[in-house]
């Protein structure tokens, strides 16, 4: 690819980009949609993390884990239990994290 190539098709896909992330911030008014799917939206940004998290906790090399030796498990686990207990995002974050790496780097998991 040349040079003007390289830019048009950055340029463009910027515009794509800003298309589909502004789509629901260009109308003036509302959209209409049925208060079924208003109530459904609610959870997909819950739904779309636990789609990327749960995967990464419970598989390895595209593989299901195979052990319990594995730190991810236990630090998932121990976040679980400080949210529980807190109700704190970032006492979750730290907590899980925390057990992650000392049994990781402390334990060699």
């Amino acid at each position: 690819m040349n040079t003007i190539e390289t830019l048009v098709t950055i340029v463009g896909m910027g515009a794509v980009t800003l298309l589909c992330r502004a789509f629901f911030l260009l109308p003036q008014a509302e959209l209409p949609m049925p208060r079924w799917l208003r109530e459904g939206l609610r959870y997909a940004p819950v739904a779309a993390l636990a789609a990327v998290v749960a995967p990464e906790v419970v598989m390895t090399q595209g593989h299901l884990v195979h052990t319990l030796r594995d730190a991810r498990i236990f630090g998932a686990i121990a976040g679980l239990a400080v949210y529980l207990w807190r109700q704190d995002l970032l006492a979750t974050i730290v907590g899980g994290t925390a057990v992650m790496l000392v049994l990781r780097f402390g334990l060699g998991w």
